[in-house]
């Protein structure tokens, strides 16, 4: 998505400059309302935050700035400032620590933001790219509130939280993925080398091929003559995708299919919907207003047809309906996480039930990403034997055809 600078004002009617990546201006403006600051000029910018007066070979060298930087960022900043070290002095301190030039920087940019008179948040306003929307507001309901300690350790545990679920999704998807790149290269060899060299030995038979043999030598025939148009294809076709998915249209209707595709659906659902709980139990808990929380966590959730429910949901409370009756427009919720809603509205405790939704949803992700290798394995294993079967009645019909003639001869 391309980079906007703009110039805000505050609550306080300071004036605010930064850099935001969005889709379009007007979405770049709704973030900074979400965030409490009213835009007064927007423009596209060439570059992200972070980049000015760099060159190509510096850019291209910079080290990236994970989330497990900002998972120690958030875990020290509490340390230090629990134990009363003012901000700057901590800011100082992580700066000469840490081993990442990138982070140095923003750091350093930190520093010369609040020497200015920002707030901490509006200084980590100034880098989204590191910053996420969400973790900026968090921020600064803390500052308003005097509990910016306890907000920094409770991010710390989100980010925990959503690391451990992308590395079990990653642990569960490694040996899927092997075995899937291992049949494409089997694939391309013997269509390339091995079924061309069967072909020549059949050609002098004279004798008429089964249709499966005709199938696998005219695939050969094709993947060997054009195979450059194949890859230009492919690889034109995936820029083309990925071009599509970048639009906001189709980065909506692919996380739309990305919650009803097989075997993984359900795990991507309930990992979104653990974390807009987990995301509104935190905004909750630190005081945010209901319906502002909700606008902040549309945009963290990571899945554009999940936020659109969100906002749905903002919008409906705004008219002054329920939360219940929102949660139940949307059609994502189970029943389960209804009736959880509704004891946590009538009681006045929805923060602790959206953290009970949360923790419910996490047990189910890790429980279907503990048997997600158990559930795909008999898929590959049926894929491969299928392949293994054509590839056997291709290649050894007719040597069996040949031998039965030999016999009657």
């Amino acid at each position: 998505m391309p980079f906007f600078a703009y110039k805000a004002r505050n609550a306080r009617g300071d004036l605010i400059e930064g850099i935001q990546e969005g889709a379009d201006s007007a979405a770049v403006a709704d973030m900074l309302f979400n965030n409490g600051v009213t835009p007064v000029e927007i423009a596209v910018s060439a570059k992200g935050p972070g980049t000015q007066g760099e060159s190509l070979l510096e850019r291209m060298q910079r080290q990236r700035i994970t989330s497990v930087d900002v998972m120690l960022f958030s875990r020290q900043m509490y340390t230090l400032l629990k134990a009363g070290v003012p901000i700057m002095r901590a800011l100082g301190g992580l700066q000469e620590s840490t081993h990442n030039n990138s982070m140095k920087k923003v750091l350093q940019d930190t520093r010369e933001s609040l020497d200015s008179g920002r707030e901490l948040s509006a200084a980590l306003r100034r880098h989204p790219e590191v910053f996420s929307s969400f973790y900026v507001s968090m921020l600064r309901v803390g500052e308003a509130t005097g509990m910016l300690e306890e907000i920094f350790l409770r991010l710390f545990y989100y980010l925990e939280f959503e690391k451990s679920t992308r590395d079990q999704i990653k642990a569960a998807m490694r040996y899927p993925t092997f075995v899937v790149i291992a049949m494409t290269v089997a694939i391309m060899v013997i269509n390339l080398f091995v079924i061309p060299a069967f072909a020549k030995v059949y050609k002098g038979f004279n004798a008429e091929l089964p249709l499966m043999t005709r199938i696998l030598i005219g695939a050969s025939d094709f993947t060997v003559h054009y195979w450059p148009l194949m890859v230009a294809v492919v690889v034109g076709a995936a820029f083309a995708i990925r071009a599509y998915l970048r639009t906001p249209v189709g980065k909506y209707q692919w996380d739309r299919i990305k919650l009803r595709l097989p075997v993984v659906g359900s795990i991507i659902e309930k990992a979104t919907l653990a974390r807009f709980a987990r995301s509104f139990a935190l905004a909750s808990r630190s005081g945010v207003p209901i319906v502002q929380g909700m606008g902040v966590v549309a945009q963290v959730v990571d899945n554009d047809f999940i936020a659109r429910k969100v906002d749905d949901m903002r919008e409906g409370v705004e008219r002054g309906d329920s939360i219940l009756r929102t949660a139940v427009a949307t059609g994502v919720f189970t029943p389960v996480v209804l009736q959880m809603i509704a004891v946590g509205e009538e009681t006045g405790s929805i923060d602790d039930l959206m953290q009970e939704i949360a923790e419910m949803y996490e047990r189910e992700v890790a429980y279907e990403v503990a048997n997600l290798s158990a559930k795909i394995e008999p898929i590959l294993i049926v894929g491969l034997g299928i392949l293994v079967l054509i590839l056997a009645l291709g290649v050894f019909l007719p040597i069996w055809d040949l031998g039965k003639v030999a016999l009657h001869k």
